[in-house]
This record gives C-alpha cells, sequence and structure tokens, in this order.
C-alpha cells in the first residue's frame, strides 16, 4: 500500500497552506479536496466578497466625486460583468495555488476522504497509509428552522455570488460581519437592502464604538437594518415578523456557519460541542490526527487557519514551533469603512487581570489626509497596560484600516510598547499618522489629539 507522511483533507487556505509547508520541510504529502481548491474564502467568502466590495467602492467614489465638482453619471450597472471580473479573480487565484501544489510536488487527490482507525485514507477509489493527517474540512453555511423556507428560493453565503443580475430589493436574514458585508457590496450598487437581526444589534462580536461609525455609514447610504426580530415564518417574496411584513425579491440566509465534522464523527474523535477538541498542537484525542480552522472553532478566519496548520506541520516534523496566540489574530471586518481589531478589548484586559489599563481613542476626523481623501469616518483606539507601556489591544475603523493595523500588530509581534511605537517617524500626510497621536495620546505627549 502506497503511504504518505502526511495527508491533509481539505484544500483551503488552511489545507493547502499546510501541505505546502510540510512539502517544503521534505515530508511527502497528498491533499485531498472533494470541491474546490481554496476552500471557502477564495471561491465563496474571502476574495470574491472583496471583488464586489471594491466594485461598491467605486460606486460611492463617483458620488463623492460629483460632491466634489467632478460630475458623471453611472449610466447602469453591468452587473454581468462586475460578475464575470469577480470569477476572472477568483479563478487566477486557484490556478495559482494549483501551481504552488504542482510546484512543490504534492500528491493532490480530488474527492471526497475517509479515514478509518489505522490511519488509512480512502478516496477516489483509492486507498493509502498516512504517518499524520490533518484535517482542514472547514465548515458550511448555517440555515435555521424558519417556517416555509423549505418551500422557497433563497440563497446562503455560497450559492450568493452565483447571482446573474443585480437584486432589486434583497433582505439578508443575519446581522453579523458577512450579512453585514454582504449588505455593503450590493447597496452602493443600486439594491435595497435590509438586514433582519435577533439578536439586540447588529456586529455583536465587534467593538461597540466601531459598530455606531457603521451604522452610521449604513443609514447614510440607505441600508436598512431591524434588531431584536421575531420571524415567524417566510413565504414568497416576503418574509413575516411578528408586528411587520418585509419584502423580497432575494432572500438570503447568512446566520452563521457549521463545521464539517464528518470524519470527524466517523473517527469518534473527542468533540468541544459541535467542534473537535484540539490541545495547543492541534492535535486531536486521536494520536496523529489534527485539526484546524473552522473544525475547531475559535476565529473563523482564513489566517487564523493558515496560522494553525503551519503550526500543526511544525509539530508533526520537529515537536516543536511557535503556538498561534489567538490574541495575535487580527480580526477584520470589510465593511465602508473598515474595521480591524487584534488583542483585548478593555474589559477583556481587565478580567486578564491587569490591574493598570488606559484605553484612547483618537478621532480620524482631524488627520490631514484623512480630511483631503474625504475619508474621516473612523478612529484609532489602543489598550495598554499603563506599569510597562505593554500594548494589550487595538482597535481602528477607518478606510483602509485592515492594512493601518499592521503597524501596531508588528509592534505587538516583536514585543514592543507604545513606548517605541510613540517613537516610530510615520510618514506626512499619511492616516496612519493618527497612530503615531494614539500612542503619544496614551503617554500625554501628543500634539494634535
Amino acid at each position: 500500500m502506497k503511504s504518505f507522511d502526511l495527508t491533509i483533507i481539505g484544500a483551503g487556505p488552511g489545507g493547502y497552506v499546510a501541505a505546502i509547508h510540510a512539502a517544503q520541510m521534505g515530508l511527502s504529502v497528498a491533499l485531498a479536496e472533494r470541491h474546490k481548491i481554496g476552500g471557502t474564502c477564495l471561491n465563496v467568502g474571502c476574495i470574491p466578497s472583496k471583488v464586489m466590495l471594491k466594485h461598491s467602492h467605486l460606486a460611492l467614489d463617483i458620488k463623492k466625486a460629483n460632491d466634489w465638482g467632478i460630475e458623471a453619471n453611472i449610466e447602469r450597472i453591468n452587473f454581468r460583468k462586475l460578475k464575470k471580473r469577480k470569477d476572472q479573480v477568483v479563478n487566477s487565484l486557484i490556478l495559482g495555488v494549483q501551481g504552488l501544489i504542482k510546484k512543490n510536488a504534492i500528491t493532490f487527490i480530488e474527492g471526497e476522504a475517509k479515514v478509518d482507525q489505522r490511519n488509512t485514507v480512502y478516496v477516489a477509489g483509492k486507498s493509502f497509509y498516512s504517518k499524520d493527517i490533518i484535517l482542514a474540512t472547514g465548515s458550511r453555511p448555517f440555515v435555521p428552522p424558519i417556517d416555509g423556507l423549505h418551500n422557497i428560493n433563497y440563497e446562503t453565503t455560497d450559492t450568493f455570488f452565483d447571482l446573474e443580475e443585480l437584486p432589486k430589493k434583497l433582505v439578508i436574514i443575519g446581522g453579523g460581519v458577512i450579512a453585514v458585508e454582504l449588505a455593503f457590496s450590493l447597496a452602493p450598487l443600486g439594491t435595497d437592502v435590509t438586514i433582519l437581526e435577533v439578536a439586540p444589534d447588529i456586529l455583536l462580536t465587534e467593538d461597540v464604538d466601531a459598530r455606531t461609525v457603521i451604522k452610521t455609514k449604513m443609514n447614510k447610504i440607505g441600508i436598512k437594518y431591524k434588531t431584536n426580530v421575531k420571524i415567524q415564518s417566510v413565504r414568497k417574496n416576503e418574509v413575516v415578523l411578528d408586528n411587520d411584513l418585509v419584502e423580497y425579491t432575494n432572500l438570503l440566509v447568512a446566520t452563521g456557519r457549521q463545521p464539517n465534522v464528518e470524519i470527524a464523527e466517523s473517527l469518534g474523535l473527542e468533540m468541544n460541542g459541535k467542534y473537535v477538541k484540539v490541545n495547543q498542537h492541534y492535535e486531536t484525542s486521536q494520536n496523529h490526527i489534527f485539526a484546524i480552522g473552522d473544525l475547531i472553532g475559535g476565529y473563523q478566519l482564513a489566517h487564523a487557519a493558515s496560522a494553525e496548520g503551519l503550526h500543526a506541520v511544525d509539530y508533526i516534523h520537529s515537536g516543536q514551533g511557535e503556538m498561534v496566540k489567538p490574541q495575535s489574530i487580527p480580526r477584520c471586518v470589510y465593511t465602508i469603512p473598515e474595521i480591524a481589531s487584534f488583542g483585548y478589548s478593555e474589559e477583556q484586559a481587565i478580567t486578564a487581570g491587569y490591574k493598570h489599563v488606559k484605553v484612547k481613542k483618537v478621532p480620524l476626523s482631524t488627520n490631514g489626509k484623512a480630511m483631503a481623501e474625504g475619508n474621516i469616518e473612523g478612529f484609532i483606539k489602543m489598550i495598554v497596560d499603563q506599569e510597562f507601556g505593554e500594548i494589550l489591544g487595538a482597535i481602528v475603523v477607518g478606510e483602509g484600516a485592515t492594512e493601518m493595523m499592521n503597524s501596531i500588530l508588528a509592534t505587538y509581534g516583536a514585543e514592543g510598547t507604545i513606548n517605541e511605537l510613540s517613537d516610530v517617524i510615520f510618514p506626512h500626510p499619511s492616516i496612519s499618522e493618527q497612530i503615531g497621536e494614539t500612542a503619544d495620546a496614551l503617554l500625554g505627549t501628543a500634539i494634535h489629539a
């Protein structure tokens, strides 16, 4: 029977990154995927949503240009052409990953894999032994049991990007990160969007001040949202609430995702609720079986899955490796403006035992470049330990926040303090100057804040 040092099941951003890393270390690697290389992120998540959001940015920029005196009209939205561009970007990235798999001599097998207790893998009519196995099987949309839903056509995040026509009236059930991002991807193009959320607020995983900025922007561009809703049923072209009817031409159910645990269950692996239980090296209750990404809970983010896969491979190869710290994983929301955050909030820092927590928030509205570009919505917020100047966390809200966050994150990763961040000479004019202003403000030396 053919054998491999390592088999990875699932070729998403956790699986294929781990496979390449393992091959670079000299391990013989098999990579199995039952659907599409790139997983959810590349095919129906991170990448297509960011392509669509870029289109919406352009529409908002045209409106901004008109307000400033550059007069131009959007004659029509050629949605099919926008979709074609999205498909081209996705396909180009898939080809790139396929090339990397081939370049690193990874055995790629297309098909649904099964694993038995002896670490034998069965896929595409073949069977082989693998010394170690990483499960990176990802997740699928969770669809709640709403009365009438099974009788009508609706979209999930797995089908949303296959739409051929721009929706006229989109209702989104769910008010989490994915739901709100997709609302922003269509509303500036002319779609009437309404979000229905059963919880007391949308974006409950995010900083309260960040939520306020995003909701103000939603009101400005016409994205409607209802919270604390009670959905009684769904009918063709309308959602029935306890005291209202909300009409739609297209319905999107974006109420989170659930892990694909079929292989884990067949192996009898120990679970942590609905997720696979793992130790600090991502090894499951069965020796030589590892699990990463959406399968184990935590942050369901592509870069988190990649980091987990890299560590699992390091541990398999050498029994060592830098462990992934949850506080160091950046969290990104690609709304307009964006939200980027990492580490502790003020409350979490206090709960963690820090006794000298200080927080400072500096708005972007006083920043010269932000004013020049018309991007003053947002702020920089930092949480530090005053005793030693340790950076405990940060939230950046603004245009390009997911890029701006990196200077704070790099300082944190290098175990730098707020003093060292304050010493950085930021270029002028730049929006990132506000990071330095926030650091200065925490030390009482700010000039403009």
